[in-house]
């Protein structure tokens, strides 16, 4: 069976590897890809939100399932426009449609999900610039640090957490009347700060069975020991050392199961990745934020370490069968090292040759910003590569990820290298 994955980071290299091991999958193309997925698939340069041309190339190449990597086609619409399109409506898309996309697609929506269906998150209210007096006095309620939130997409850049009170004032002012994010922070979404240490637990969901992935802890500043700007991420660990068996367990009751059939409960036919941002506080779970695709650099620890064919799950997201395939993970943990542009999160130059990556060995190498040219590898964006390795420990992981990074090479290359440091 021919499949197309949309998407050009890490997490769609990730896909295209796990993917390429299925004996089931005959041909594999990525749109658009990077210099990793053109390794072991075929790249298409097509925007993932032109659905015209994602039509046209699913046709002309006999595509028989698409897997939707990021968030904004989902948010756009994809899956809607397979089912409304005669010559597509049978061809199974992994991710949601419209309405499921809202989870992450709309915070308020989120919300007030959550808040419908019992599923712990911290208390909130929204605001636009008609009641901004009202926001005013929502916040005087709370205690420091604020956290404002754009409601739409602002592409990881719509999350203000604030320690002064006049300063969460002057943001969301600038937030619904300056539009600061776009129309992405027209409302916006003012919470309680949660207190206790952040981890992601992933659910892959056919709409009535589920099954629950590894789960995994990232990195979002750019400075070693969390400091300085957030980033997209600079690199995670899986599995979560204070997520053990029972923690897992209280999540499945408190907060995926009310999912999954809040999701039933309001008629949202819901099949693809729940990416499930927590807080755990003391052992007890609460949801900080809905993702409704794989985290990126989670993926790239948290694929690696399924055993199971990943297509065979996705035939049974299609099928609505899950429950019916056969899950298993590796004990092994998995580490993941982000190597970034110079500069990055902030301005950064592109078009550096890289050199050494096809010479590791020990760890898994994924593409995220890399392209092709003159055949060489060249960075293409501000996360670069991420590596990935497999431990007994996260020590043992760790120490073969900064070995193989010793390998690779690119102007003004920058990681992290106390990843999982709050974790040994």
């Amino acid at each position: 069976m021919n499949v197309l994955i949309l998407g050009s980071g890490g997490r769609e290299h990730a896909f295209a590897i796990k993917l390429t091991q299925s004996k089931k999958v005959n041909q594999l193309f990525v749109a658009p890809g990077n210099a990793g997925t053109a390794k072991i698939a075929i790249n298409i340069n097509i925007n993932a939100t032109d659905f015209e041309a994602v039509k046209k190339v699913v046709i002309t190449n006999n595509i028989k399932m698409v897997v939707v990597g990021p968030e904004a086609p989902l948010v756009a619409g994809v899956h809607d426009f397979f089912l409304a399109d005669e010559d597509l409506k049978n061809i199974p898309v992994i991710g949601p449609k419209k309405d499921g996309a809202l989870l992450e697609g709309s915070k308020d929506f989120s919300k007030q999900f959550m808040q419908k269906h019992g599923v712990p998150t911290a208390k909130y209210q929204s605001f636009t610039k008609d009641n901004l007096a009202d926001g005013f006095t929502f916040l005087e309620t709370l205690t420091a640090p604020y956290v404002l939130k754009a409601d739409g997409l602002a592409a990881g850049k719509g999350v203000l957490i604030l320690n002064s009170l006049e300063e969460a004032k002057a943001e969301l002012k600038e937030m619904v009347s300056n539009q600061k994010f776009g129309e992405a922070s027209s409302t916006v979404v003012i919470e309680e700060f949660l207190k206790g240490i952040e981890l992601s637990v992933f659910v892959l969901t056919d709409g009535k069975n589920y099954k629950i992935l590894p789960s995994a802890k990232d990195y979002k500043r750019i400075g070693e020991g969390d400091t300085g700007l957030n980033t997209g991420g600079m690199g995670a660990i899986s599995p979560v050392p204070f997520a053990d068996e029972a923690f897992i367990a209280k999540v499945e009751e408190l907060v995926v199961k009310p999912t999954i059939n809040g999701l039933q409960k309001d008629g949202i036919d819901y099949r693809g990745f729940i990416f499930i941002g927590l807080m755990n506080d003391k052992g007890n779970p609460s949801v900080v934020e809905y993702n409704v695709r794989m985290g990126d650099p989670e993926t790239e620890v948290v694929l690696p370490r399924i055993e199971s064919d990943l297509f065979d799950l996705f035939e049974g997201v299609a099928n609505q069968n899950l429950n019916e395939k056969s899950f298993s993970v590796t004990s092994k943990t998995a580490t993941t090292v982000m190597l970034v542009s110079g500069g990055y999160p902030e301005s950064y130059e592109k078009g550096k040759e890289i050199t050494g990556s096809e010479t590791v060995e020990d760890s898994i190498v994924f593409h995220a910003g890399t392209t092709i040219k003159d055949d060489k590898i060249i960075t293409s964006g501000g996360r670069v590569i991420a590596v990935t390795s497999f431990g007994n420990s996260i020590e043992e992981a760790l120490e073969k990820s900064y070995k193989s990074i010793n390998k690779i090479h690119f102007d003004k290359m920058n990681f992290r290298k106390d990843i999982g440091f709050d974790l040994t």
